[in-house]
């Protein structure tokens, strides 16, 4: 038998997966994949599912291209059917999500492009798609399953190369140089993306889903409001065969090392030595969870479902940073999922998709002696509430041979809600300096049974309606795809203090005859006063989004596709009223790419693409500036302090008693929704970037292929608050708008604040907005940049039921004046209000942003020995980040950050030299640049998996172990970057570490399927 011959057999016998593949994948509807290629004109193309027996059937056009679009994802027979007789035998095919399989039959029915398609098991895979102009990474579960990849998306998005963990105080991923706070998480084509902060995602049991697709550039026009990455997803389904399983994760306190402890030093307002701990070396945590699973059909061939249930219990003891306090966390879950699918017919297909990421975590805090290494008295009990239930159901239809549509409505829903029992019992008191007297004779006794004298608590709900529509329809040599989508995103928060009257006391000492807030009079023998605070924010607030996109996937030649698209998006949010208060209309976003395939087999591939891409606002915005609120004072006369018992820790504490009330309720401080029209750009435009991509990809042979792309991203308009204290060119109070910085800026002005008259008033912000102290001199922002270049290097081995390997190599720079709608600089993630535009000084100088990593390494392989043994491995190298110093204040001007609180106020890149105590205009600055003190160290990450498969025929039973951070690598990844406590007094605590790289941990995971 010759070598072509047997390749033919292997084709039709037994051929493999590329389970992963490193390559780009095309633009398909976001839950579903393809087969494309040529045969003879006038043949019919049969494709069926080998798991539920549903078929279709295209009909080869005259130049004889056919494409089998909106195919769920798995595996297939494709079958020639000439004259309604089969032709040859049936090919099997595998469909990735997102991808289109390349597959060019002859005139006998086999596979003509056999030297240019990956052959291995028993499936035609893709290796190199030349239907893609988009840059993505797909994996699955079995993938997954040879990997040491902790059982989270990130992780898993990770894999993928330009795909970095952000700040690690703030969470979240960041892709291509973007911010935590710019992707989008797609589960069934469900948006699943928090939409207050975008820094988060709701997220099914891990077990639960079947691929995923982690698009890092150059996406369809189907997909908007993100200018970092989308992750997509899909979950399992039922098939024809009744299978289930049981998987268990144990992750014990015994396999994991103790992380280190960090102490440095600070300096007292003396110059004395104080000590700052990091101690994190006695936390200790264990995860035990356990899934159950099922899946078959309800009817063979026409209804299936799988479900899914998970219990998770996880249990975790730690200190506070300086160790004066040990916590103890207690979290017993149950997650769930189910999908069904109901193929109505061939051609129409209903599903059903609901889970749930629900849970609470209960905390019980004590106080802690660290030296003795003893806990003392409990101090308090927090419950935290979050995730919530989530489903979509989705009608995908197809008319004839050559138009498809589909229909979903989806609801996304989420929570936030941290409580304590004391919050119903017990206010908050505060001691005011004038009553220390009185208090110190007292002892200075605890005076309230609640732990906090300043946290509020917070009611939090999200919940998004999601509804599209998108349609397919083939004409010749063009594939139009067009459709439209609308999001309702619904926040209903409210902030207000504990007790049982919602009120915050605070205690001071009058004299009779004293005139309070109110106007009253303090009576004569009352020498005590208790303000009772009620202070209650927020609202119900909706954010109304709509978008249209239409897309032609233009095949000029066989071999040369031409992408052209436009989307158009527009957002109206609305305040707690139900009024619109930001409006951004006709948000235009053309995106126009290629893809050759220069060979004309499907082997090799130059592809490129070019794009804008718009980033919504966040409904922290209605939050935080279009709510209403109550904040109204009450005065009570104090008769004294009662013994009382905390209902919680069983402690004694004393109580102050209220006595008569004095005067009216203040509620001069009681808003309904205020007048936005200082606090928002009467001509406000959304965010965007614009992106750049040319890429080459093709196969060395049918295991291995290789491929090189660049990226350019480049933004230059951005969203956030900025400081407005000269809007007519007198001073001000400040006004804080969410506008676009360093461009022109409309808002309401007024004779008091020195315009001419009443009305909107136009000002261009890189020249004026800002009147300097002391100089009164007129001055502008930075136009914001950012831009992002990168060239990345990728060969892949795909899996062969014996070895599976990966390398991808990044060079990238980042550089610019702000990082986006989140600040890592100074640990700011309030997500479009993040100090970056607080003063000018903020974003003056450009240069190497937070998320700059210079070089990015990433190896993953697999080597299955024998039919017992598997091991796998990753490795994930990546240089450090830049260390900048940020100054106090600039030539000209002083207090431009806090001397106080590290976070506040940014901070600017001038540090002063000497003369530091004179007058601003005498002192020395120095500037420091971006990037000046050099960079963090590099990091580095090895994991490790084995794999032992029970050796017993019929019997699928493997045991899983795994090790995660192999080298107990724990460098530092964030630090403080303050250089000033004020001019010329520098901090001895500046690029001291604040987080460092998780510990080794390893994972114990039993699997059995039946």
């Amino acid at each position: 038998m010759n070598s072509r011959t047997f390749r033919k057999a292997a084709l039709c016998v037994a051929l493999g997966a590329c389970i992963g593949a490193m390559a780009p994948v095309a633009m398909a509807q976001s839950t579903t994949g393809a087969i494309a290629g040529r045969a003879t004109a006038g043949d019919q193309l049969v494709v069926t599912s080998k798991q539920t027996g549903i078929s279709r059937t295209v009909t080869a056009s005259g130049d004889g291209t056919y494409r089998l679009s909106q195919l769920p994802v798995g595996d297939y027979s494709l079958q020639v059917v000439r004259d309604g007789q089969p032709v040859g035998s049936a090919v099997s095919v595998n469909v990735q999500l997102g991808g289109t399989t390349a597959v060019n039959l002859g005139a006998d029915g086999a596979v003509s492009n056999l030297d240019a398609i990956q052959v291995v098991g028993s499936r035609v895979v893709n290796r190199v798609d030349v239907f893609s102009i988009e840059t993505a990474t797909n994996v699955n579960r079995e993938e997954i399953a040879r990997l040491p990849v902790a059982q989270n998306l990130g992780s898993v998005a990770m894999l993928a190369p330009g795909v970095i963990g952000g700040n690690s105080s703030l969470g979240g991923i960041s892709f291509g140089g973007s911010s935590i706070a710019e992707n989008s998480v797609y589960i069934n084509g469900l948006n699943v993306t928090d939409f207050y902060r975008r820094q988060s995602y709701s997220t099914a049991p891990f077990a639960f889903y079947d691929q995923f697709q982690i698009k890092t550039g150059g996406y369809s026009v189907e997909f908007g409001r993100s200018t970092g990455g989308v992750i997509n997803t899909v979950t399992r389904r039922g098939t024809n065969v009744f299978q289930g399983g049981v998987q268990a994760t144990f992750q014990p306190e015994a396999l994991s090392s103790n992380a280190e402890d960090h102490r440095y030093y600070d300096t007292d307002g003396a110059g004395n030595p104080v000590p700052v701990d990091y101690r994190a070396s006695r936390d200790k945590s264990s995860l035990i969870k356990t899934n159950v699973w099922a899946s078959g059909p309800v009817i063979e061939d026409k209804l299936f479902l799988f479900a899914m249930y998970e219990q998770r219990n996880s249990n975790s003891s730690f200190t506070n940073s300086s160790g004066s306090t040990w916590s103890d966390a207690e979290s017993n879950d149950g997650f769930w999922g189910a999908k069904m699918d109901w193929a109505i017919t061939g051609d129409h297909l209903l599903e059903l998709l609901a889970f749930s990421d629900e849970g609470d975590t209960e905390t019980t805090t004590y106080a802690y002696n660290w030296d003795a290494a003893e806990r003392g008295a409990l101090s308090g009990i927090s419950t935290n509430e979050s995730g919530g239930d989530s489903g979509s159901i989705t009608y995908t239809g197809r008319f004839g041979e050559n138009f498809v549509a589909k229909a979903m409505w989806g609801a996304n829903r989420s929570q936030s809600v941290v409580y304590s029992p004391a919050d119903q019992q017990c206010a908050q008191v505060i001691i005011n300096s004038s009553y220390n007297a009185v208090y110190n004779s007292m002892g200075r006794p605890p005076v309230s049974c609640h732990p906090s004298t300043s946290a509020s608590v917070v009611d939090h709900h999200d919940e998004r309606e999601v509804g599209r529509l998108d349609f397919e329809w083939t004409l010749g040599s063009h594939q139009l795809r067009f459709g439209l989508d609308t999001e309702t995103m619904t926040t209903d928060r409210t902030t207000f203090y504990p007790g049982p009257t919602g009120q915050r006391f605070t205690i001071y000492s009058y004299a009779p005859g004293a005139v309070l807030g109110n106007g009253a009079t303090v009576p004569a023998g009352v020498t005590a006063v208790a303000m009772g605070r009620e202070r209650a924010d927020g609202g119900v607030f909706d954010t109304e989004a709509s978008a249209w996109y239409i897309e032609d996937n233009w095949n000029i030649t066989p071999y040369f596709l031409l992408n052209l698209g436009v989307r158009m998006d527009n957002l109206d949010y609305k305040t707690a009223t139900g009024s619109s208060f930001i409006e951004l209309d006709e948000l235009v976003s053309p995106r126009v790419g290629f893809s050759w395939d220069m060979k004309g087999d499907g082997s090799t591939k130059l592809f490129g693409n070019a794009g804008r891409y718009y980033l919504p606002v966040n409904n922290i915005i209605n939050y935080t500036f279009a709510g209403g609120l109550t904040d109204e004072y009450t005065y009570y006369a104090l008769s004294g302090w009662t013994p009382a018992t905390n209902p919680v820790t069983g402690t004694s504490y004393m109580q102050p008693v209220l006595g008569a009330q004095i005067g009216p309720v203040d509620d001069n401080g009681n808003i309904g929704v205020a007048d936005l029209r200082q606090s928002v750009d009467r001509d406000l435009e959304a965010m965007y970037q614009d992106e750049f991509i040319l890429g080459f990809q093709t196969m060395i042979n049918q295991a291995w292929s290789w491929g090189v792309n660049a990226t350019y991203r480049d933004m230059t308009h951005a969203v956030d608050d900025m400081r407005i204290n000269a809007l007519c060119g007198v001073r001000h109070g400040n006004l804080w708008p969410i506008a676009n910085p360093g461009e022109k800026v409309t808002l309401w002005g007024t004779t008091a604040q020195g315009c001419a008259q009443d009305g909107w008033v136009t000002i261009d912000t890189s020249k004026e907005g800002y009147i300097t102290a002391g100089s009164n001199q007129i001055i502008g922002y930075k136009v914001p940049e950012r831009t992002y270049k990168a060239v990345e290097f990728q060969i892949d081995r795909a899996w062969d039921d014996k070895w599976a390997f990966n390398a991808s190599y990044l060079w990238s720079k980042l550089e610019g004046n702000h990082e986006g709608p989140v600040n890592s600089d100074t640990n700011y993630g309030d997500t479009g209000m993040v100090q970056h535009w607080d003063h000018p000084a903020n974003n003056e100088r450009s240069g190497y942003l937070f998320n700059d990593h210079r070089h990015q390494v990433k190896l993953r392989g697999s080597y299955k020995l024998n039919e017992q043994w598997l091991f796998g491995a990753t490795v994930m190298a990546l240089s450090g980040g830049p260390i900048t110093a940020f100054g106090v204040s600039w030539p000209g001007e002083d207090s431009v950050a806090s001397y106080t609180s590290e976070g506040s106020g940014g901070g600017t890149g001038w540090i002063c030299v000497s003369n530091c105590t004179a007058p601003n205009a005498q002192r020395v600055y120095e500037y420091s640049p971006r990037g000046a003190f050099g960079n963090l160290p590099w990091t580095y990450d090895l994991s490790a998996n084995v794999t032992w498969t029970l050796p017993v025929e019929d019997v699928d039973m493997n045991i899983r172990f795994a090790v995660y951070n192999l080298l107990n690598d724990q460098e530092v990844i964030n630090i403080r970057s303050r250089y000033e406590k004020q001019p010329g007094v520098y901090r001895t605590t500046f690029a001291e570490g604040t987080r460092w790289q998780a510990p080794r941990y390893g994972e114990l995971v039993l699997t059995w399927n039946v």
